[in-house]
């Protein structure tokens, strides 16, 4: 409490002073959980060989083909996986003859959305060295149906963090419309990942034993 002697002004301004020092605080805080989340589901990735990772991919994509929002979806936006990611190769080209699927392409600190047109037209991105589209650059965002969504962890509730560079932000935020699917493997799916106010919540998320 402030001495009943203190004036106004004066208590006004030091009120404002611990109310920023509390949000500094906070703030600190949450970055350092979501650091600590990075390293830790880095560990857990590490168990597993590419070829362990791959295998448990396929219960996701399996997942993802019975889902009803998936199959009435002609717009799909997917990526093309790292190898510490649920793997997307095959699942992208299996079903690029019935959808228009699209895959992010990253320049600078965004993202660009460009049409898958095969694997032989990828080439090497400036993002992580992953092999991006060539074609044609896709800038109708609300013609986007549904996202498949990667992430470092998502929550009970929906919520995901990512790897800190904000990629996504800007594309979930402009694609209100589209149904959004996080996949991810089942050691990524925690009881609550730290969130801001500026984050969007997946509709689902699907892993590789079925949880979410």
């Amino acid at each position: 409490m402030y001495p009943t002697a203190v004036d106004a002004e004066t208590g006004l301004t030091e009120n404002i002073a611990i109310c920023r020092i509390t949000n500094h605080k906070k703030e600190t805080n949450e970055q350092m959980e979501k650091k600590q989340i990075r390293k830790e589901i880095r560990e857990l990735k590490k168990q597993y060989s590419l070829e362990e990772k791959k295998q448990k991919s396929l219960s996701v994509w399996e997942a993802v083909e019975r889902n009803e929002r998936f199959r009435q979806a002609e717009v799909v936006l997917a990526y093309w996986s790292m190898e510490d990611e649920v793997f997307t190769h095959d699942f992208v080209c299996r079903w690029t003859e019935q959808k228009t699927i699209l895959l992010p392409c990253v320049r600078g600190a965004e993202l660009d959305i460009r049409y898958f047109e095969g694997k032989e037209r990828l080439c090497p991105g400036e993002g992580y060295a992953i092999p991006e589209p060539v074609g044609a650059l896709f800038t109708e965002m609300q013609r986007i149906d549904l996202i498949l969504v990667p992430g470092v962890a998502f929550d009970l509730q929906g919520n995901r963090l990512g790897r800190g560079k904000g990629y996504y932000d800007k594309i979930l935020k402009q694609t209100q419309q589209a149904y959004k699917i996080g996949v991810c493997f089942d050691f990524q799916c925690l009881r609550h990942v730290p969130t801001e106010e500026h984050d969007v919540c997946m509709d689902l998320v699907i892993a590789d034993k079925g949880g979410k």
